[in-house]
């Protein structure tokens, strides 16, 4: 939930870390700070908010040309300039960037507060530098190897020493690490998007490894000191997909980009001669995927809901037993491991802690976990035993749209391919794939309502307190657009089962408190219409999100329609219209929308 960015080179270091870091400002942007070795000291200088107060406030001489960098998202202490990273030993010799949390650090506090250390922060993280500082060896390899004996939880780490100027010595245990390959120069990074602009030549350190990074190359190696071997991957985006561009924020711009990321997952894949889908990468055959007798999809926040929606098509469509669960639920309950079940574990990022350790523990106990992610090389996606990998591109803004999308879409193109293995007929197996097919252009005209929802929205943002309804399919549409709702707008919001209503929400039903109905034109319309009545009846305000000739209660304060497709593809096409009911309602209350209080885009922390 933090970002960590390190330069080693031939090149002045200082411009190189601030711009790093205002890529990663949305993993974590409560202060900022840098270090840089210099001819006799470690120059450090660090500020408490954005990354440009950051820049503002850098003294013009700052010269160096090897550094480390942190953009913070507090855990332990407030956001002030003294929690800041990086953190420096006491004769600032040392200096720390991190990533994690130290679950010992009380511990590690009070013992070095006994041996008359003086700490300057409230932070974890500051133990680290003085215990590296105090530690025993000629190199900086050596101190942080027998500092880190002494840690107990998880960390990405970056290391610079006044002693060893010409190396920064990096460790990571559950916390994302790459190093980034450059022409006589390398970056350290905790996400790629640090390094495109420099490099797209990266290595990802694995859980338990360490490395010396020069600006003439770098080695691995374990705990143990043993060295390891590491294969450079090609980052598969450029820098220009990092970039706003035309649009005023990222969220909008990754909404747009829907119609043609929908293209790109589905791409090879559909097989329209059989009638199915080609998912290559989940290492399965189709003797396997028989034997499958439960579906359990683990995600956290709206991936989770992605998981409801997946788990929904698949019982549906492949009439497997399937449901989903938050990862970080799933991973304390002790939770009974069949051979038979599919685990499936998504997360934008493939770095969410929860899920992640999720995943750890499932592999132990010999479980079959497949991942959906969008992001090639990252910790989950080498977890797993295989994947449908979404290519959903960067996605930059704290709150997921396009990602979230393509997850529902992979859960769908898994559905079919299981269903087509088991009972699904060829006509259905074709119908669900013309589907898919018309999602990219659906997806456009949804869009193309911009004006006519931003105006919707403004309405919206005024009032305290919302409720989101939906029934079966509805439901986790409903969810992911109250989280939408409430993450960049700060609006209170509930999601209930519109079935529910009458038996307890229907009490706080009144002309303040707006309703955002999903109800699709499907089976279940005529109970969805009904529902709507009662909430009518009682003053309620509807905004109703459905299909064209849907008749909806008179007086409807809104109706947002959009396009029909299969009722079981339907709820995807039902997400877009309150990812832009979101978006500009937090604009019409002045928001920074891509960058919301208290959150982080990659949940790297319990």
């Amino acid at each position: 939930m933090c970002g960590i960015v390190g330069y080693v080179g031939t090149k002045p270091a200082a411009p190189i870390l601030v711009d790093g870091l205002a890529r990663l400002e949305y993993r974590g942007y409560d202060s900022a700070g840098i270090a840089i070795v210099g001819s006799s000291e470690i120059k450090v200088h660090k500020d408490a908010g954005r990354v440009r107060e950051l820049e503002a406030s850098l003294p013009k001489r700052f010269g160096g040309k090897i550094g480390i960098g942190h953009t913070r998202w507090a855990t332990h202490g407030g956001p002030t300039k003294d929690n800041a990273h990086p953190h420096a030993s006491e004769d600032e010799t040392i200096a720390v960037v991190h990533n994690g949390i130290i679950d010992n650090a009380a511990f590690l506090r009070a013992s070095l507060e006994e041996a008359g250390v003086k700490l300057r922060s409230e932070t974890d993280t500051e133990v680290l530098a003085h215990l590296i500082c105090q530690a025993e060896g000629d190199t900086l390899e050596a101190k942080v190897l027998q500092a880190l004996t002494r840690i107990d939880g998880t960390y990405g780490i970056a290391v610079i020493d006044l002693a060893h100027p010409d190396r920064i010595v990096v460790a990571r245990n559950g916390s994302p690490i790459i190093l980034g390959i450059g022409d006589g120069e390398m970056h350290i990074a905790s996400d790629a998007s640090a390094l495109v602009r420099y490099t797209r030549q990266v290595v990802h350190l694995d859980d338990g490894e360490l490395a010396t990074v020069r600006a003439d190359g770098y080695r691995t190696f374990t705990s143990d000191s043993r060295a390891t071997t590491k294969s450079a991957e090609t980052v598969e985006w450029s820098d220009e997909d990092y970039q706003r561009g035309e649009h005023e924020h990222f969220m909008v711009k990754e909404i747009h980009e829907q119609p043609e990321s929908v293209q790109r997952v589905l791409r090879g894949r559909l097989d329209e001669r059989f009638h199915t889908v080609h998912l290559g990468g989940l290492n399965m055959d189709a003797r396997e995927a028989r034997e499958i007798r439960r579906v359990k999809i683990l995600g956290c926040g709206s991936a989770y809901y992605a998981g409801q929606l997946g788990a929904q098509f698949i019982e549906e469509v492949a009439r497997i037993p399937a449901d989903a669960e938050p990862a970080s639920e799933f991973r304390y309950r002790n939770p009974v491991v069949e051979r038979d079940t599919l685990y499936v574990a998504v997360s934008q990022s493939g770095e969410t802690l929860d899920t992640l350790v999720a995943v750890q523990e499932l592999k132990r106990k010999g479980g079959r976990v497949i991942g959906l992610v969008n992001a090639v090389g990252s910790s989950i996606a080498r977890e797993v035993d295989g994947g449908v990998y979404l290519h959903a591109g960067p996605e930059v803004s704290v709150a997921s749209t396009k990602a979230l999308t393509n997850m529902a879409v992979a859960f769908a193109m898994l559905g079919i391919h299981l269903g087509r293995i088991r009972d699904v007929s060829p006509a259905d197996g074709r119908r669900l794939i013309e589907g898919l097919k018309k999602l990219p252009a659906q997806i456009e005209a949804i869009v193309a309502q911009e004006t006519e929802l931003a105006e919707i929205a403004g309405r919206l943002s005024k009032a305290e307190s919302l409720f989101f309804v939906g029934r079966t399919r509805g439901y986790p549409v409903a969810r992911e657009g109250a989280q939408k709702l409430k993450e960049i707008s700060y609006r209170h919001a509930e999601a209930y089962q519109t079935s529910e209503l009458k038996h307890g929400p229907l009490a706080l039903i009144s002309p303040e408190v707006p309703t955002v109905a999903i109800v699709p034109d499907d089976e279940l319309l005529d109970r969805n219409i009904g529902a709507l009545h009662e909430i009518a009846a009682r003053s309620g305000p509807l905004y109703v999100v459905t299909h064209p000739g849907v008749e909806v209660p008179d007086g409807a304060a809104a109706v947002i329609t959009v396009p029909k497709n299969e009722p079981e593809l339907d709820p995807i096409l039902l997400t877009i219209p309150l990812q832009l009911l979101a978006y500009h309602a937090s604009v019409a209350l002045g928001h920074d929308v891509d960058k919301p209080r208290n959150l982080a885009k990659s949940v790297t922390v319990e």
